[in-house]
């Protein structure tokens, strides 16, 4: 019997070196994570390769990994460790799903890992972060560079005169530790400032205290009565609580849904830009920059700004005195504009007839307190205004008035500080002068300024009042004007702020509506996920604040001049005359709105196989139509963006476009079958529809030309459509002349069939005959079976037996032999002995040989029983 061959496997073959011997980085190609260990205790910084030999993205940053090593080496301590072969220790005690994989050491703290691009600059970067985690500022230029910066800023202020370090200052180094684990980006700078006057300038005067910095809403000082003073902790609230203007997007590469959960929070502004990380300046991040936090800054606060002209300078609020000189100190310098944070709210009008509103411009002041620095905090936030709009309800009826001239103002303290008060100033204005309040100067120019009394009483009845727009009562902040300060708290068009490098994401670039030709890559693009929109930056224009600017306002204002981008089909640009016209999306307007003539339009995709089913019917009926007054077009929706008005959620769809009526386009019903006579009902009573004005005798000559040209075309179809008829004639003869022949074949093979049936039962008949034949044999031979193995029982027996026999003849044989040696003995003794001895010799002689006799006697016997047995 044949067995079942064994499954043959080769073993794999043993690793070989990954990086060069003369290269910087150890390669551990044997996986010894053992040895990575206790090379790791020596060394402070030590960065982890994890690769794969055969991964293509492990051969790719092979060379980036080589390129920072021989610049950071004589700090940093480069491993690399295989974590593929299978007898290593580095793949027994990892389970990496992807490869590379970078992990930082910081002495004992890790590990970091990277997840960045496999780019030696960024790499570098990163590594340089872990190195220097704290930077030390010491000087208030300094703190200035630092304040400066567009990413969120973290600030600890300890007092170096304890040894070895000042308490919290080794939690606050590992915070910054904690914030590269986790956001790999390094989006949160961390400083640490010793001299105690640079730490006054943003308000820090004990040791230990933590200083989050924003530049649009409220710095933040870390709460140590609320929250435990961990690493942990003050990683996790400046995370939280972090300013996010500007953010980067760097996809990985693979599936991800990176992209889809940033453009689905709204609109998107998209900037690609070249980008160094190891650059010391980045005058065009810093123009981004700088647009960004214009555009954020809705207070107008100084501390929005990105350049502190004078970091020591006190800045005085808007209202520096108490609330009795409040009036006097209101009438020298009232003005919206110059108010730290304002909103303006309609009362309506007191009666259903009338055509008054009560206009209010609602502010927060500060009275008394700590008066804070430009660097420190804003002058007020989400929830001051929030009470003084609650607080302005429930005063509402103070300002109820059916018609005044003047401006009546009204003070009235925090419901949360006794060092703040609300100041309320409304006036009456017409219902209509709302429409087009935005184009004056100013609503509140009028030298009459009264205030109201809080226990002034109206018995009218008062309703709610609404929030209106900003922009619509104040002039300075149109949307129309020359900065765009504030303006997204002025539109419901809020742009999101992306960051792209250029050089490692231009293929997004290109796919947004960037020209693959162009040296600079710069790029500018806004993403509207929701409405289906983008708009390019025209690459003609520099990149630069003032452009980016006028395409945020353009964006921003209710009818946007941005004309959308349309993503065109490449694949067609032959101009080949054709029945069907192929309509892409820089052709749709042309060959649709602009052409003469009436248009079907037909809907596709590439993936819809009954839209291919319904191009023969769409070649006859363009070859029916006569060209000069019809086109038949298509367009595939798929590899073609179409303004939002002319998408279709169905495939296929017939739209018709009359040529004096294009705006009035008609969809063919869906409930009728697309085939040639349905079409041409719907296109020639639509197109005749088109024809209602009186025709003149010139117009009468064109149509009966535009009839005979028809009739004649017809003819022509009927013509075509005759021979066709006699040529299906004659195939149809064909057809029946081939069936009569299969039908004959069909019978033979009929009789054929039934012949192979009556074998098929004969067969069968034999094939049970051999059957029962068998059985019969085989039964005999199983009993022909059992009689020879008795025969074969019976002849070991007698084997048995025939032995037993032999053994006894042998003893008996000793039994004789023996016994004659004795009568000798026996013969002598007689002849040696005295005559008195001979009578005693005889008896013994003789009852000798009867004791043998008796013995021999016995002996038989037993041979006998046992022969019987």
């Amino acid at each position: 019997s044949c067995s079942r061959a064994k499954d043959v496997t080769m073993p794999a073959k043993l690793p070989v070196n990954f990086f060069s011997t003369r290269s910087p980085v150890i390669d551990l190609f044997r996986g010894q994570l053992d040895y990575a260990d206790h090379l790791r205790q020596d060394s402070e910084i030590v960065l982890y390769f994890f690769y794969a030999p055969w991964c293509g993205q492990s051969i790719a940053a092979r060379e980036e990994i080589e390129h920072v090593a021989s610049r950071l080496s004589d700090q940093v301590l480069f491993v690399a460790v295989n974590c593929w072969w299978n007898q290593g220790k580095c793949r027994k005690q990892k389970h990496f799903f992807y490869f590379p994989v970078i992990h930082l050491y910081h002495r004992s703290f890790g590990p970091i890992e990277y997840k960045g691009p496999m780019s030696a600059v960024y790499i570098e970067k990163f590594v340089r972060r872990v190195m220097t985690p704290l930077l030390y500022i010491s000087s208030r230029s300094k703190l200035l560079d630092f304040l400066s910066n567009y990413e969120p800023g973290v600030l600890g202020y300890f007092e170096f005169n304890a040894s070895p370090q000042p308490p919290g200052y080794l939690t606050f180094f590992t915070s910054a530790l904690h914030s590269l684990k986790k956001d790999y980006l390094g989006t949160i700078h961390f400083g640490v400032i010793t001299d105690k006057r640079v730490a006054e300038e943003i308000s820090l005067v004990h040791s230990g205290s933590v200083y989050l910095h924003r530049h649009v809403n409220t710095s933040l000082i870390y709460p140590n009565d609320i929250m435990n003073y961990t690493a942990e902790n003050i990683c996790k609230w400046a995370l939280e609580n972090r300013e996010m203007l500007i953010r980067w997007l760097r996809p990985h590469g693979g599936k991800s849904l990176l992209l889809n959960n940033e453009l689905k929070k709204g609109p998107a502004l998209l900037i690609f830009i070249p980008y160094n990380p190891l650059a010391e300046i980045h005058p065009l991040l810093d123009e981004i920059t700088k647009v960004a936090l214009e555009y954020h800054n809705c207070n107008k606060s100084q501390a929005a700004e990105p350049d502190f002209q004078h970091l020591g300078d006190t800045d005085s609020p808007a209202f520096d005195s108490s609330v009795t000189d409040a009036h006097t100190k209101l009438l020298e310098t009232f003005s919206i504009t110059k108010y730290p944070c304002c909103n303006t709210v309609v009362l309506p009008q007191w009666h259903s007839i009338s055509r008054t509103h009560n206009v209010c411009e609602l502010c927060v002041n500060q009275t008394l307190g700590v008066k804070p620095n430009k660097v420190h905090v804003p002058h007020c936030n989400f929830l001051e205004i929030e009470a003084a709009l609650d607080s302005f309800y429930l005063q509402e009826h103070t300002f109820f008035q059916v018609i005044s001239n003047t401006i009546e103002c009204s003070n009235f303290l925090s419901f949360y500080s006794p060092f703040s008060y609300y100041t309320a100033c409304c006036r009456t204005v017409n219902r209509h002068f709302l429409s087009f309040i935005s184009s004056e100067k100013t609503i509140f120019q009028t030298p009459r300024v009264a205030f109201s009394s809080h226990g002034k009483k109206d018995n009218a009845q008062c309703s709610i009042p609404h929030i209106e727009d900003r922009n619509c009562f104040i002039p300075d902040l149109h949307i129309s004007g020359t900065n765009i300060t504030g303006l997204s708290c002025r539109t419901n068009k809020t742009l999101n702020f992306y960051l792209l490098d250029s050089n490692l994401f231009w293929i997004y670039a290109e796919r947004l509506g960037a020209s693959r030709s162009t040296h600079l890559k710069e790029f500018a693009a806004i993403v509207d996920l929701k409405e289906e929109v983008h708009y390019v930056l025209d690459q003609n224009q520099s990149l630069v604040g003032s452009t980016l600017e006028n395409f945020i306002k353009n964006f921003s204002i209710l009818y946007s001049p941005l004309k959308r981008h349309l993503v065109d089909d490449p694949s067609v640009h032959s101009h080949e005359q054709r029945v069907i016209t192929e309509v892409t999306t820089n052709t749709f307007h042309d060959t649709v709105f602009l052409s003469e003539k009436n248009v079907l339009l037909l809907y596709y995709a590439q993936w819809c196989g009954f839209c291919a089913s319904l191009n023969h019917i769409f070649i006859q009926l363009a070859r029916l139509l006569p060209p000069d007054n019809f086109t038949v077009a298509r367009i595939d929706i798929t590899r073609n963006d179409l303004p939002w008005e002319f998408m279709t959620d169905r495939l296929p769809t017939i739209l018709f476009f009359p040529h004096q009526r294009k705006e009035q386009s008609v969809k063919f019903p869906e409930d009728f079958s697309v085939n040639l006579p349905n079409l041409l009902k719907f296109i020639l009573y639509h197109s005749s529809l088109s024809s209602s004005e009186p025709c003149t005798k010139e117009c009468l000559h064109k149509e009966t030309v535009l009839q005979q040209g028809h009739i004649s075309h017809l003819e022509r179809e009927i013509q075509k459509l005759r021979s066709e008829i006699s040529a299906l004639h004659q195939a149809h003869d064909q057809l029946e002349a081939q069936l009569s022949e299969a039908r004959q074949e069909e019978h033979r093979l009929q009789q054929q069939k039934n012949t192979l049936e009556k074998q098929h039962k004969t067969l069968q008949l034999h094939s049970e005959q051999l059957q029962a034949t068998y059985d019969q044999k085989n039964q005999e031979l199983l009993e022909m079976a059992e009689k020879l193995q008795e025969l074969a029982d019976a002849s070991e027996n007698l084997l048995k037996e025939n032995t037993l026999l032999r053994i006894l003849v042998a003893s008996k044989e000793g039994k004789l032999q023996s016994k004659d040696e004795i009568k000798e003995s026996l013969q002598s003794e007689q002849m040696l002995s005295e005559d008195n001895d001979i009578s005693v010799s005889t008896a013994t002689a003789t009852l000798g040989e009867k004791r043998i006799d008796n013995t021999d006697t016995i002996e038989t016997e037993h041979s006998s029983g046992n022969r019987t047995e």
